[in-house]
């Protein structure tokens, strides 16, 4: 005779083989979507990743989550982040993203914060078959390193300083100084930016570079005072454009035009800097909540998960890569290659607009300007898409 729980054992392990038998793929259904990468989350690269990232990537996957899991072809699996802190090291964010996609194999990777990093990890992703929508890479030589598998999200230096140039051209600019930090995205802003210029009748009066990690833009800025230009244009990251800022309105040098890059569209800026300090000041970007209904609804959600404001422009970029490799995933399954086609072939709606790409450039939405204005960033540039119409003289800092 066999004894009553034994034969319940043995019930029960005839019935898992059975089902394991008739039906193994409903076992890999349920298993969670492994989604691998790495983040700054110390030292200089924080600033940027922990406002324009990080908390973005985790208000997805709850968003993802709390709806079921993320749409597979019909089928819904919960996300699992797989991350850990690169440190702001481009040798560690090499190393994390060969583990992630050469031996613990996720099924899908989020890109690491900024151009530097992205570079580096580029032709990885394109070796190893993963799509990449990079929300914080600016860098023209990423586009035309043709990377199939490599795309990106914010409009590529030429795009951003033409719209910049046609704009204080228009509102009758003629002088400009220009700061840049020494690395890649610093250098290759500067160089669109002197091709910009060209035939504009604007005419350069200061061009000077800076290491990154600077911790005093004094002399330079007081020298560009001494020129007395139009406008100022400043190609910085967050520390950087909170130092020029600071300082610039410590010497008393207030430009008609006052430019900064990454960190301008931030709200720590204004925090920073006090709504009425910031009011005037131009940067790159830019998206708001009055871009489109969805941007409303994403900026509400997020200051909800967040409990803070998303940044006004690369937030916006990183929302809409995940919004599009949620639509990829829905329509290909866990596919990457198929995955990888249907972003390189379709025509994205977004929360910042349309976005299509050509290669690994975004040219479907436009390089824009925005402004600080009554303590929110508008876009202010191009026209056709401005949320505001341009302040052309800065007011004095406060």
């Amino acid at each position: 005779m066999v004894h009553p729980t034994r034969r319940l054992v043995i019930q029960r392990t005839a019935a898992t083989v059975g089902a394991l038998s008739v039906a193994p793929q409903l076992f890999a259904q349920a298993a969670p979507v492994r989604i691998g990468y790495s983040m700054s989350r110390t030292g200089p690269w924080t600033g940027g990743a922990q406002v324009s990232q990080e908390p973005n990537y985790l208000l997805w996957a709850e968003q993802q989550n709390a709806a079921g899991g993320l749409d597979v072809k019909g089928t819904r699996r919960k996300i699992e982040l797989v991350s850990s802190d690169d440190r702001s090291d481009v040798e560690t964010v090499v190393r994390t993203y060969e583990k992630l996609m050469g031996s613990d194999k996720v099924d899908l990777v989020l890109p690491p914060w900024g151009s530097n990093a992205n570079f580096a990890v580029a032709p990885l992703a394109n070796r190893f078959g993963y799509p990449f929508l990079a929300p914080t890479a600016l860098s023209r030589r990423l586009a035309e390193m043709k990377l199939p598998y490599f795309f990106l999200l914010l409009q590529q230096p030429k795009a951003m300083c033409d719209a910049l140039v046609d704009m204080l051209k228009a509102n009758g600019a003629k002088t400009i100084a220009c700061v840049y930090v020494d690395d890649l995205f610093g250098l290759e802003n500067y160089a669109a930016l002197k091709v910009a210029l060209q035939g504009s009748g604007i005419s350069l009066v200061q061009e000077t570079s800076y290491p990154g990690g600077v911790k005093d833009l004094g002399p330079t800025l007081r020298s560009i005072k001494d020129k007395n230009p139009d406008a100022f244009v400043g190609f910085t990251y967050p520390p950087d454009t909170i130092l020029a800022s600071r300082q610039s309105k410590e010497i008393g040098f207030n430009p008609k035009f006052f430019y900064a890059s990454v960190g301008t569209a931030f709200p720590l800026y204004k925090n920073v800097m006090t709504p009425a300090g910031a009011e005037g000041v131009l940067g790159m970007g830019s998206w708001n909540s009055k871009t489109s209904p969805g941007a409303k609804a994403y900026f509400d959600a997020h200051v909800a998960g967040a409990k803070k404001e998303p940044d006004r422009w690369a937030s916006g970029a990183c929302w809409a890569g995940l919004e599009i490799l949620t639509a990829a995933v829905k329509a290909q399954g866990m596919d990457r290659k198929a995955i990888r086609d249907y972003v390189a072939n379709t025509t994205h709606k977004t929360i910042i607009g349309d976005i299509r790409f050509s290669g690994s450039e975004n040219v479907g939405t436009p390089g824009t300007v925005g402004q600080w204005q009554n303590g929110e960033f508008e876009v202010v540039w191009p026209q056709k898409v401005a949320t505001a119409k341009l302040n052309p003289a800065k007011p004095a800092w406060k």
